[in-house]
């Protein structure tokens, strides 16, 4: 899937595959990606709602291409829904290869749905940001 990452939008979390991360192929763990999805889908939640938040689902997890070591991984967090107490957050990944600073791939997407949490880890209504 090669193009442009999501136009106008930073990313929520930036970060290099590293061999820490990856299988003896040289392959990078799916959940490696999908625990970097999650940090990115937090702090975009973070700056919508006031409080803890947790992750409650994935949602439709799709992996569409490898992500190898040396990877620059991208994450594009976009609001989905909101309810009482949840936040839906669509999460796109993509990669800058190595080798090819100007080819970008779309590896992976995925939803992921946190909720607002109290200090007893009981869900509360969302406080949201103004």
């Amino acid at each position: 899937m090669p193009g442009l990452p999501p136009e106008h939008q930073r990313p929520s979390l930036r970060t290099v595959a590293m061999p820490a991360d990856a299988n003896p192929s040289g392959d990078i763990f799916g959940g490696w990606i999908m625990s970097q999805m999650d940090l990115a889908g937090a702090i975009f939640a973070s700056y919508r709602v006031k409080g803890r938040l947790v992750t409650v689902a994935v949602e439709s997890m799709a992996f569409h291409l490898p992500v190898f070591v040396g990877d620059q991984v991208s994450c594009y967090c976009k609001l989905k829904r909101t309810g009482t107490t949840s936040i839906a957050v669509h999460i796109e990944t993509w990669v800058r290869r190595k080798q090819a600073a100007k080819q970008y791939l779309k590896v992976t997407e995925a939803t992921y749905t946190y909720v607002s949490v109290d200090q007893n880890r009981r869900p509360v209504a969302l406080e949201r940001y103004e």
